[in-house]
């Protein structure tokens, strides 16, 4: 195969997708950090099926419609950083091929060149080791082959080939993946996009039907029929277990593998004689007879979740209807404030927070779902202003908001890089109306730098991370530069890990409850940190979050 023409490069990109797809739930466990969010396969995924949606839905191919979706469709459903790099190779990569009528090694060798560049210039500091180091190594390996070779499979599969020893390399260059013993998941993700691709030149029998496209077959039935699908467990099971009976290890143990047994999504949380239990199962009598043989139970929750996706599709009908009576009615668009805000936050607590100090649009996302390029997009049409200032809260986000700003028009868009929603609270809190935005961004950047944050959380996994020995179901507590504790309870390993936050020059301690503690768990845990530094104001918030039982600042 000398040259891929349209068609063929419209199937050998949609083949990636679903290489990638196929692959996302391994690369999403190649995180580093054993924590239960680790997204970057979810992430790369919804990336390149934004853009799959696109390139499925053209019926007569030709390289500049397939480069015009490719590079729009992954750009504007970027999520992460991962997944904002791929875009940015996808981007570099379409403007070589669309103005040629076939691809030929030399046009492969100019593009994966071009992508490289791309990707690196979207990134302020870029890092070896990562899906950078494999993207580069290729594109090396491409400039190599060309005088080498015309035919593309080999040219493909050659290339492929330096792809994997560059990624089976990338321990040797990020130490902090050695320790972990994995390999960079972005790269990892990228080869499995490499790969699909291969399998669609070679004609393999891939299924290339995507959600929402119309070439080469639809998806059957509507999104509604797939999420429905999806829910395997119809109902989300919560309660605590006041603990009145012997409830060890073992017994934790078991009462786990019997949950496991009748459901899945399980959380189990012991502290202090009390039991946090989440489950999602068919059967909720099950779990709470189980439950009863270890105490008595309390704040027992059931929804059913197949009646709130029902309701939920209601509703999106309901506001499409609303939207659509907007657009007929054409009312006078209201008039631009001087400045406003848009902050990523999760956890209705944080939302009413976020509200509180001002914030005029919230992005539901965060660690467990980063929001896309195009959900930026979208609340910065919404925010009625000349200046935006976008928070994100999150450094898997951050790229993804910067990505928005550059393709926003309009209004001025200002990236406060925050990493954290303690360090989105401060940054807000400390803008001031008179200051230009520029000075503004210095001042709450200024701010920012002067907040410590902790997240308590749990392992999913074994591994061994900053000479830690970390075992699945440990507690760990994430600091701002790596962990700081692995303890076995709750509120061990909050108190150690504010121990390693808190300095002679701390003054306020600020404790965010989540969405699985109870208020009068967290009050014992104020408690214990007003004895423990009575020099410190402190204060106590639910945030509302999932997975981190605590946010904890300290400024």
């Amino acid at each position: 195969m000398n040259t891929i023409d349209a068609k063929g490069l419209q199937k050998a990109f949609l083949a990636g997708a679903k290489g990638l797809e196929a692959k996302k739930d391994w690369i999403n466990e190649l995180n580093v950090f054993p924590v239960p969010d680790g997204d970057t396969g979810t992430n790369m995924t919804m990336t390149i099926m934004s853009a799959a949606r696109e390139v499925s839905a053209i019926e007569e191919p030709t390289m500049e419609k397939l480069a015009k979706a490719i590079s729009s469709g992954s750009l504007r459903g970027a999520r992460g950083n991962s997944g904002v790099i791929l875009s940015q190779l996808f981007r570099g990569f379409t403007k070589e091929i669309k103005t040629v009528d076939v691809i030929t090694t030399t046009t492969l060798a100019n593009a994966f060149v071009r992508a490289t560049e791309t990707a690196y210039k979207a990134v302020m500091k870029p890092k070896e080791g990562t899906i950078l180091t494999v993207a580069k190594g290729m594109a090396d390996k491409a400039v190599e082959l060309v005088t080498e070779t015309e035919d593309i499979i080999e040219f493909a599969q050659k290339i492929i080939a330096h792809g994997d020893d560059v990624l089976s390399r990338t321990p040797e260059m990020l130490p902090i993946l050695k320790q972990a013993g994995v390999v960079d998941s972005g790269g990892q993700g990228l080869m499995q996009v490499m790969k699909g691709c291969l399998d669609g030149l070679l004609g393999k029998e891939v299924d290339l039907s995507v959600e929402g496209g119309t070439s080469e077959g639809k998806a059957s039935g509507g999104a509604s029929a797939v999420e429905e699908a999806d829910i395997r467990f119809g109902y989300c099971t919560e309660f605590i277990i006041n603990v009145e009976k012997a409830y060890g290890n073992k017994e934790e143990k078991d009462f786990k593998a019997y949950l496991e047994s009748i459901g899945d999504s399980i959380v189990v949380v012991s502290d202090d004689g009390v039991v946090k239990v989440h489950v999602h199962t068919n059967d909720p009598g099950l779990a709470i007879q189980k439950a009863l043989t270890y105490g008595s139970l309390s704040r027992m929750k059931i929804d059913n979740m197949r009646e709130e996706h029902q309701e939920r599709l209601i509703m999106d009908a309901e506001k499409k209807a609303a939207g659509e009576k907007a657009e007929e009615s054409q009312e006078e668009p209201e008039p631009n404030q001087p400045y406003g805000f848009i902050a990523v936050s999760i956890g209705e607590g944080f939302g009413e927070i976020f509200k509180g100090i001002g914030t005029d649009y919230l992005i539901e996302g965060g660690q467990t779902m980063n929001p896309s390029t195009e959900d930026m997009l979208n609340a910065i049409d919404q925010v009625h202003a000349d200046t935006v200032y976008i928070l994100p809260n999150n450094s898997n986000i951050i790229l993804a908001a910067e990505q928005a700003a550059s393709m926003a028009k309009g209004k001025k868009i200002v990236v406060v890089p925050s990493k954290t929603v303690p360090q989105g609270i401060t940054a807000i809190i400390n803008f001031a109306p008179d200051l230009s935005p520029e000075e503004n961004k210095a001042a709450m950047m200024e701010e920012m730098s002067k907040v410590k944050t902790g997240q308590i959380t749990y392992a999913v996994r074994n591994t061994m991370i900053d000479d830690k020995e970390i075992r699945e179901g440990d507690i760990m507590g994430l600091g701002d530069k790596g962990i700081l504790y692995v303890g076995s309870s709750v509120k061990e390993t909050a108190m150690n890990t504010l121990a390693a936050m808190v300095d002679e020059e701390s003054e306020l301690i600020t404790i965010y409850y989540g969405a699985d503690i109870a208020p009068e768990t967290a009050e014992k845990l104020l408690a214990s940190v007003q004895e423990a530094y009575p020099d410190c104001e402190t204060e106590l918030h639910s945030g509302g979050q999932p997975i981190y039982y605590y946010l904890i600042s300290v400024e």
